[in-house]
């Protein structure tokens, strides 16, 4: 399957996303056909291997490998040659004015956007594609599913089944992805609501809990999965103030346990406290990347600067 723009009907930043990981993992995917000649994906860039475990500074393996992607839609160009190394254990956090591709770039990570150009790894793998010679070809719509269960992603706006409980909301991809016991799921599922303090909310419906209980619930949902990477789109911009610190406790939490996370977000406190890397992008591009004292409190660039100036 080739890697031209429009395979998913997607629309550009701030547009209605696309199926995410737990709908992906848990429908029905048919069998597809290996691509034919011609129908390639992106060129890789100079250099790039198919499998790269890369060390960068600091010891540990690059869990994510983002190397010179670009991805527009239609002639808008969204993601301008973006270059980032997340290493296993790191907390990445992404900041940015609206349109300046920080979801886009979240959604390619786990190959719910394909790219024009460039490639992306996680765990030393390349997403979305295999190599043949100097081509990418895209994988099998299965093995992409496959994939997916290895990077969760928490949208904004929860994409929690209204019809499932609490419960089954997270026991389903295991179940049907995964092909785990039911009985094995749900104590896993238990154990992961009582993690993010809602043991006492296994029975009830989406449409029964707080904004701030649901993204719990989302978030337990992708950790059912044991992925490798966390992504966060937002995960507290849909919620009323009062609620938003419930669910950072828990991003927290993860953070002190190791979990390699990259969340796109504007609470800058939360940056401050939890991020390894503070990322911030402006028209595509990534425009300064470094520690949080490096870009919160000492920024290079003006543009920063002016960002930061409106929202401290």
């Amino acid at each position: 399957m080739s890697a031209d723009l429009g395979e998913h009907g997607t629309t550009a930043e701030g547009g209605a996303p696309s199926e995410g990981n737990a709908a992906g993992a848990v429908r029905a995917v048919r069998d597809a056909a290996d691509p034919a000649p011609g129908q390639a994906g992106p060129p890789l860039p100079d250099g790039a291997t198919a499998r790269e475990h890369r060390t960068p500074a600091g010891g540990a393996p690059a869990m994510v490998d983002v190397r010179s992607v670009h991805k527009s839609f239609g002639a808008h160009e969204v993601l301008r040659g973006i270059d980032l190394r997340v290493r296993a254990g790191e907390v990445a956090v992404v900041l940015g004015p609206s349109g300046s591709g920080k979801s886009t770039l979240l959604r390619t990570i786990n190959h719910l956007e394909k790219v024009d150009s460039g490639r992306i790894s996680v765990d030393g793998a390349l997403v979305g594609y295999r190599r043949c010679g100097d081509r990418l070809y895209e994988l099998r719509e299965r093995e992409i599913l496959k994939q997916r269960t290895r990077i969760g992603f928490v949208f904004q706006n929860f994409h929690l089944f209204p019809h499932l409980t609490v419960l089954d909301n997270i026991v389903e991809a295991p179940v049907s992805a995964l092909k785990r016991p039911r009985r094995q799921a749900v104590a896993a599922a238990e154990r992961l609501l009582a993690r993010v303090g809602l043991a006492d909310r296994a029975a009830s419906y989406p449409r029964q809990l707080s904004g701030g209980q649901q993204q719990r619930v989302a978030i337990a949902r992708a950790l059912a999965l044991e992925p490798k990477l966390l992504l966060f789109d937002e995960p507290t911009s849909a919620l009323d103030p009062e609620l938003v610190g419930e669910v950072l406790d828990v991003i927290k939490d993860l953070a002190h346990q190791g979990t390699t996370m990259i969340v796109v977000t504007h609470e800058i406190g939360f940056a401050r406290e939890v991020a390894d890397t503070v990322v911030f992008m402006d028209d595509g591009r990534i425009v300064e990347q470094g520690s949080p004292a490096e870009v919160l409190d000492r920024p290079r660039h003006d543009r920063t600067r002016a960002f930061l100036s409106k929202v401290l």
